[in-house]
């Protein structure tokens, strides 16, 4: 991609309105590029046409007209979701016109260096935790992309000598081709978004690319836990550094003595584990204890390498880790009651993402899961179950599935919770069980593994629901 003042008086089309397409619009136009934007659905649809005619940008709802991109288009900036099978994309590519995501534009806008998050599990706790404690440190971070605000609009506003940390996306970063962060991380790899990606191959490939472009000159972060992470970071240009809360590293971030399969029943609490840094000339820092977490696992240990790489002092991250208690219904903390941790992860839908979850936290562990049935028979949880659950209630469409896995796995205290007065009574009632399987030490887990809508209008009520269960057995 050329450079940003190139586009003036040139051809520009932006695909999607939404917010990052308003904020790639406005940015072409204002260095006065001719800009359409296009967007398949219906004008009373797109609430933000308005704002955009109303500064003299054409925009054009309800189809993709033919002719909207010709030869003398010079780039066509797409929405992230909008699969490269749409027609104008189609079109683009085969006349030679580039296609990127407004990330591509973001790296060339940005005069402070960037840091870039992704992974199929964890990214927006991560990249929200990062935030907090560059902040703590004085390093003047600007969180945006995947989270919330678009890339391209934070870049304008932040400070020269500070940071923008970034939650990007695999659809984002397909569409990039010289953004280089000067921290990358990578969280994770699990198989998902194949509809989209048509391939795993193009799905880890695209997650990649955020390391692409790196020199000698920055920091590549991976999870040293994971073998996909593993694989790709022995063809990252940066200089490594990995985490883990398994292995004792030669470099890097890791947890001190690390976590193993412990069997259910054998009380993890009972280990002081220490968060340490090691840096490349074998000297070890101790950070805080891992029981001082805010939240668990690896999504704190990312932050803090990232932390690191950008500048801070081991000694200003104590005080914000302790305090950070995650992004709601996000492997979020709830509260210590009769001795139990409950933890609510409402948001994790799928198989994956509750694997993840109980992979973070020490056993023993006792889980909630259960939702909408799609069709799976949720065999892949099977792994997990028989080595970090010590008991499992079931709630929804698929707790009989649910419950079979876990039986299979030899676990032997399940309850599965048939349905009661309404939804909210049966999550309630699940809470109970979950609490009277569990001792002092114990965590019980909110990690469905499926989506809400058999029981709940959305996973942030069935979050909530949990909460207030908690606070009230």
């Amino acid at each position: 991609m050329m450079q940003l003042t190139s586009y003036r008086g040139r051809h520009v089309v932006v695909l999607g309105l939404a917010r990052s397409g308003v904020a790639a619009a406005k940015l072409f136009h204002g260095i006065g590029a001719e800009v359409v934007v296009n967007d398949k659905k219906e004008r009373e649809q797109c609430p933000e046409a308005d704002e955009l005619t109303a500064l003299g940008i054409s925009v054009v709802c309800g189809h993709h007209p033919d002719g909207l991109v010709t030869k003398d288009t010079a780039l066509l900036v797409k929405n992230p979701g909008i699969p490269y099978t749409a027609p104008p994309i189609v079109a683009a590519l085969q006349i030679g016109v580039e296609v990127v995501s407004e990330v591509e534009v973001a790296g060339q806008l940005s005069p402070a260096p960037i840091i870039g998050i992704t992974g199929s599990n964890g990214k927006t706790t991560t990249t929200t935790l990062t935030g907090v404690l560059l902040e703590a440190a004085g390093l003047k971070p600007l969180v945006a992309g995947n989270i919330g605000r678009p890339l391209s609009e934070a870049a304008l506003e932040v400070a020269e000598n500070g940071w923008l940390v970034a939650e990007l996306s695999s659809f984002q970063l397909k569409g990039t081709s010289e953004f280089r962060p000067r921290i990358a991380c990578l969280l994770n790899i699990a198989e998902t978004h194949l509809d989209y990606h048509g391939s795993m191959e193009d799905y880890v490939g695209s997650k990649a690319k955020l390391f692409e472009n790196q020199t000698e000159d920055d920091i590549s972060i991976y999870n040293a836990d994971d073998e996909i992470c593993r694989r790709l970071a022995g063809k990252f240009k940066g200089r490594l550094l990995p985490f883990s809360v398994t292995k004792k590293l030669e470099r890097g971030v890791m947890v001190d003595p690390p976590y193993s399969n412990i069997h259910p029943g054998e009380n993890e609490a009972e280990l002081e584990r220490w968060i340490i840094h090691r840096d490349d000339g074998g000297l070890e820092q101790r950070i805080l204890r891992v029981e001082e977490l805010g939240i668990p696992g690896r999504h704190a240990l990312a932050a803090i390498a990232i932390a690191l790489a950008a500048g801070a002092k081991p000694k200003q991250l104590v005080e914000p880790l302790r305090n950070f208690r995650g992004v709601e219904h996000r492997l979020e903390y709830v509260g210590t009651f009769g001795g139990v941790k409950f933890y609510n992860d409402s948001k994790a839908t799928n198989p994956m993402a509750t694997t993840m979850s109980i992979l973070s936290l020490p056993s023993p562990l006792i889980l909630i899961a259960g939702g909408l049935d799609r069709g799976s028979d949720y065999m892949e949880l099977l792994p997990v179950f028989r080595e970090r659950l010590k008991g499992l209630a079931t709630i929804g469409e698929t707790r009989e599935k649910i419950g079979r896995v876990a039986e299979l796995s030899g676990l032997t205290s399940v309850k599965i919770v048939e349905p009661v007065e309404d939804a909210e009574q049966t999550l309630r009632r699940a809470v109970k069980e979950a609490a009277d399987m569990a001792e002092p030490g114990d965590i019980v887990l909110l990690s469905p593994a499926c989506a809400s809508w058999d029981m709940f209008p959305s996973y942030e009520v069935r979050g909530r629901i949990f909460k207030q269960s908690a606070h009230t057995l």
